[in-house]
């Protein structure tokens, strides 16, 4: 997949380098709850923008939905109070028109909207002849290509000013978050487009606010240039998402907690040592692809004297001893077990279709 934008910096229009920080309520629920929210986070010192959920993309009908219009109007009070840049969700036209109608500054399409390209070419199509930055979330479901997707059709209706937000990705599977990071997800869009700002949303990812340092610290030390955070003067009373909202002195402690990493130091002798240490890492990856080449050549040598012998491909006895063998000896030179589970099955994974190719390969034809 291939991709390009047309953006600029994120430090020429948001006003500073990483990390950018994004708080704000999960939902304006009154005027007074997002003011004194809102004097919070200007306090904090550290806060680029104030978010607040104004209509609520909500699972069931009876939850809070946003207010609407009217947090529009509260939203503009605020940030002449506080002079924070104001964001909001937008999920069709008619909310661009009303947010750019009441001086909001920053729109961001959600998770539910990325997933649906008519909903995004929808927005797209009203943002055209616009100037107005634009952040995009990942899709709820780990969808690279939609996630790409969404982010070009913003940018071809003109949109520079740009950035994506990692939310995390719904999932069945048990795990401590309520949206798995699937951090290998906006690892690969950073390596797609390397200019593209991508900001962490670690409340969602969470869903628990213990849980937001270690996430937090994460984000930044693969390179994402900032992060959003919801934030409540008092998050027990929150409408919706009481458990992942911070207040704002815990949000100060939050960010002067994280450590800021440099992408590099000037220091020649880090420099060399570094490049000697890949230098050996390239050495030891070269052997490993031989090593990988070579095995499947013996597949495929087992695949065509299985065939020749009519013989099952699948032999779990073998594949359970494999298993049993490998991950102990993994895990006896330092390498963790489910990474071991995981390699393994990758490769018997392609040792089942290599074999399948030999199998169903017209008679006659050697493979």
């Amino acid at each position: 997949m291939h991709a390009e934008l047309d953006i600029e910096p994120l430090h020429s229009w948001c006003g500073m380098d990483r990390p950018v920080v994004i708080a704000g309520p999960c939902g304006a629920e009154s005027f007074e709850q997002l003011l004194e929210t809102a004097r919070g986070i200007a306090a904090v010192g550290k806060v680029s923008i104030l978010r607040a959920g104004v209509w609520k993309p909500r699972t069931r009908p009876a939850s809070f939905q946003g207010r609407g219009t009217e947090a529009l109007v509260w939203l503009r009070e605020v940030k002449a109070e506080t002079g924070l840049p104001a964001a909001v969700e937008v999920a069709n036209a008619g909310h661009v028109e009303e947010a750019l109608a009441h001086g909001i500054d920053v729109l961001w399409l959600g998770a539910r909207t990325t997933v649906n390209p008519f909903y995004v070419q929808e927005i797209a199509d009203a943002l055209s002849g616009v100037d107005v930055p634009v952040l995009v979330k990942n899709p709820v479901n780990p969808d690279l290509a939609l996630w790409v997707g969404a982010l070009e059709r913003v940018n071809r209706a003109g949109i520079r000013r740009m950035a994506a937000i990692h939310r995390g990705f719904s999932t069945y599977a048990k795990t401590p978050y309520r949206n798995a990071p699937n951090w290998k997800i906006p690892i690969e869009l950073k390596r797609l487009l390397p200019a593209l700002p991508v900001i962490c949303d670690i409340s969602h990812i969470a869903g628990n606010r213990q849980l937001l340092l270690q996430l937090a610290q994460k984000a930044l030390d693969l390179e994402m240039n900032g992060l959003m955070v919801e934030t409540h003067f008092n998050p027990e009373q929150a409408l919706s998402d009481a458990d992942q909202q911070v207040t704002p002195s815990d949000l100060a402690t939050l960010l002067q907690s994280i450590v800021v990493r440099s992408k590099r130091i000037d220091d020649v002798e880090f420099e060399n040592t570094l490049e000697l240490l890949r230098d050996k890492i390239d050495n030891v990856d070269h052997k490993l692809i031989e090593a990988l080449a070579r095995r499947m050549e013996l597949v495929r040598s087992i695949g065509e004297y299985k065939r020749d012998n009519n013989v099952t491909i699948l032999q779990l006895e073998r594949w359970a001893q494999v298993l049993r063998d490998r991950i102990p000896a993994g895990s006896g030179r330092g390498l963790d077990e489910d990474f071991v589970r995981k390699l393994y099955n990758l490769i018997h994974n392609e040792s089942i279709r290599l074999q399948t190719e030999i199998l169903n390969a017209p008679a006659g034809i050697k493979e």
